[in-house]
């Protein structure tokens, strides 16, 4: 077993690339299907989802655009139920089909708070599209139309998430080892 290290933790491989590409492709393809004569607008939530609304938006097979806003919740290995930065959305979506692109969803809360100031903005429609999602540490109603994985409540790293700022860059995604 391959294990990595991040700061001071150790991780063991949890889900590898190949399965991450088979359910980003069956994602963008759902997508398609649900968007076909339409022209969504992606919005990528930084950082943690660069990589996976990059290989998204490779899989969706309709005209859209794509933009990026910034929100955070989380110290360390722990999610505070917090946004405490954004960066503000230059487009106008009033109107628009809207797909809010999320690395993983914890507690849900910090998507409860963007889906809700997102919908002042009057878009067309508004889903959520997340690669990852804990059912068991959600705190409150969410719909996640479009999601990859339903994860149990274990702190990973990998392909975009991130521990204090390392392990983005990993094309696997890995847990923590218990020890």
């Amino acid at each position: 077993m391959n294990y990595i290290t991040v700061h001071d933790k150790t991780f063991q491989p949890f889900i590898y690339e190949a399965e991450i590409q088979i359910a980003v492709s069956k994602i963008g393809e759902r997508i398609a299907q649900d968007y076909a004569g339409k022209h969504p607008l992606f919005i990528g939530v930084l950082n943690g989802a660069f990589m996976f609304c990059s290989d998204l938006l490779k899989s969706v097979d309709v005209p859209c655009e794509v933009t990026f806003v910034r929100l955070s919740s989380y110290d360390g290995i722990t999610s505070t139920g917090e946004v405490r930065s954004i960066v503000s959305l230059q487009e106008d979506i009033e109107g628009r089909d809207v797909i809010l692109v999320e690395d993983i969803v914890d507690t849900g809360l910090t998507m409860q708070k963007a889906m809700a100031s997102l919908s002042e903005l009057k878009p067309s429609s508004l889903e959520i599209a997340s690669l990852l999602v804990k059912p068991d540490c959600l705190q409150c109603e969410l719909d996640i139309k479009y999601k990859g994985f339903e994860i149990p409540e274990k702190f990973v790293v990998g392909y975009g998430l991130d521990y204090d700022g390392l392990g983005r860059n990993f094309k696997d995604i890995y847990q923590l080892k218990q020890e």
